[in-house]
């Protein structure tokens, strides 16, 4: 039977335009006081396809190294509760085998992280970078910071990581100033300074020419782009995400991974 709720336009055929039909359909149904099963095929078929995505992804992308499982297994069972941590600030597996991804593809050598937590980004990309290459990684809490140097200590490759505990701001300053250059920076901090980490790489000399820079977390609960009452971490990733989108000197593109990721570099246009 031909669904009558089907509008003009292109057909859903992602995993989320296909559960916002479904619930677009359900929301229609219910306002006009119908019921019956087709509503509750519906919302369960809505819930299928957004509940399978992520362990989908998880299931289809390589594993982890055993180091990196042995790192995010001591995030979760440590204890959080008290602090502004939590262990869903871990990058985890598919994200953190994206940004291997992005080392090996931009071929970089150098890598900044803005904001470290345990460090499972950090090793990502640690153990995707050639013999020499180092990643230097910003924390500005110090007892976050000696738990991932502990964790770092057990892995191969901890050794190409260095952390610098304190202000990020202040970091890229020093990092500026002795004239280290970076092919790939991930950021990954507190949400209000994004915009300001930004423009200080894009001012300075902190960029290599080819530099590629992952913002994460950039949409955020989908928070960017509902009109619903924002936090105070939403508003500042909406503003941000405006800044990047009317900034001519950089080129983005915003991806739907976890929770949000921009990959942004220098505008190529002449």
């Amino acid at each position: 039977m031909p669904d009558t709720h089907e509008t003009a336009g292109p057909r859903p055929v992602t995993p989320t335009t296909i559960a916002a039909h479904e619930l677009t359909v359900l929301c229609d149904e219910i306002a006009s006081g119908s019921s019956g099963d087709d509503i509750v095929a519906r919302l369960r078929r809505a819930r299928d396809v957004v509940a399978g995505l992520d362990p989908y992804l998880d299931r289809c992308t390589s594993p982890e190294t055993p180091a990196l499982a042995d790192l995010a297994a001591r995030t979760r069972s440590a204890e959080w509760a008290g602090s502004a941590l939590e262990q869903e600030m871990l990058s985890g597996h598919v994200e953190g085998q994206f940004l291997k991804f992005l080392v090996g593809m931009t071929g970089a050598v150098n890598v900044l992280e803005i904001g470290m937590f345990t460090g499972y980004s950090a090793l990502a990309m640690a153990e995707e970078l050639p013999s020499g290459g180092r990643v230097v990684a910003c924390e500005v809490d110090r007892a976050v910071a000696d738990f991932a140097r502990s964790c770092f200590d057990a892995s191969p490759v901890g050794d190409r990581i260095d952390i610098v505990v304190g202000p990020a701001a202040d970091t890229l300053l020093s990092l500026a100033s002795d004239e280290r250059t970076f092919d790939l920076v991930f950021i990954d901090a507190d949400k209000g300074g994004y915009l300001h980490y930004l423009n200080a790489l894009l001012d300075s000399t902190l960029l290599a020419p080819r530099a590629v820079i992952a913002v994460d977390n950039t949409l955020l609960q989908g928070e960017p782009y509902l009109d619903e009452s924002r936090s105070v971490n939403g508003s500042a990733i909406a503003a941000f995400n405006d800044a990047v989108a009317a900034d001519p000197r950089v080129e983005q593109v915003v991806l739907p991974l976890r929770d949000g990721l921009t990959l942004i570099r220098r505008s190529t246009a002449s």
